[in-house]
């Protein structure tokens, strides 16, 4: 009796260690839509989107030197030359903020030419001759002697020596959003044009290279294979 009380004991006690309701439910799988959802775009096409917005343009103070000062009215005025942006006063009403350091110097540099030509020449000869008699206690003696000499020299010299101003200017500037990303730089150098100085070159080297980027945002963000603008739909008489 005490054996099958003990054995209904031990199978009660097995009992309540199994788990009710089945083993336990496992989590679905990420669907490869869920997954796509969360992907985000590259960086930089959040910066060419960027970009692409800005219209209105504050140019920040470069330095209180006085080279840093004249840099940045450069860039103020080829900005305002290009047409393709609006510059303000206003660091609250832009779209973007303008920054950048820009660097000047002037050094000289000494271009020295020198050219000799010498021509010489020397020549010369000698001769002498002596005789002599004796007759009856009687003699004479005869001689002759000749020589010469001649020498010539010619030089001629050309030299020159000269100094050139060198004026060399480099910036480097950068777009900022309002959020503060850099979503545009560039980095000039220029060493004078023809008809300009060094800083008035590579402050529109800069602006240029600016529209440069922008157009090919531009042109890569345009739709493409649009219907011609000439294409005309059929006319609804026509058989």
């Amino acid at each position: 009796m005490f054996a099958i009380v003990l054995f209904s004991w031990m199978m009660v006690q097995t009992g309540a260690g199994i788990p009710q309701g089945g083993p336990p439910a496992t989590a679905p799988a990420a669907s490869a839509t869920q997954v796509a959802s969360v992907s985000t775009k590259p960086s930089a096409d959040a910066d060419a989107n960027e970009l692409l917005k800005v219209k209105r343009i504050y140019v920040d103070s470069f330095g209180d030197d006085v080279i840093s000062k004249e840099m940045q009215s450069m860039i103020v005025s080829s900005l305002v030359e290009s047409k393709r942006f609006k510059v303000t006063e206003s660091r609250e009403r832009a779209d973007a903020v303008l920054k950048g350091v820009a660097l000047e110097k002037t050094s000289q540099e000494l271009h020295a030419f020198g050219e000799s030509t010498a021509v010489g020449g020397a020549s010369g000869a000698s001769h002498g001759e002596i005789s002599g008699s004796v007759v009856n206690g009687n003699g004479s003696i005869s001689g002759s002697s000749s020589g010469g000499f001649a020498a010539r020299h010619a030089a001629t010299s050309d030299s020159s020596v000269n100094t050139e101003t060198i004026n060399e200017a480099r910036v480097a500037i950068r777009l900022v959003n309002p959020d503060g990303d850099v979503i545009w730089t560039s980095t000039q150098e220029s060493k004078g044009a023809k008809y300009k100085g060094a800083s008035a070159d590579v402050a529109e080297k800069c602006v240029k290279q600016l529209l440069r980027d922008v157009e090919k945002l531009e042109h890569a963000s345009s739709p493409q294979g649009t219907a011609s603008p000439t294409a005309t739909a059929p006319s609804p008489n026509h058989q």
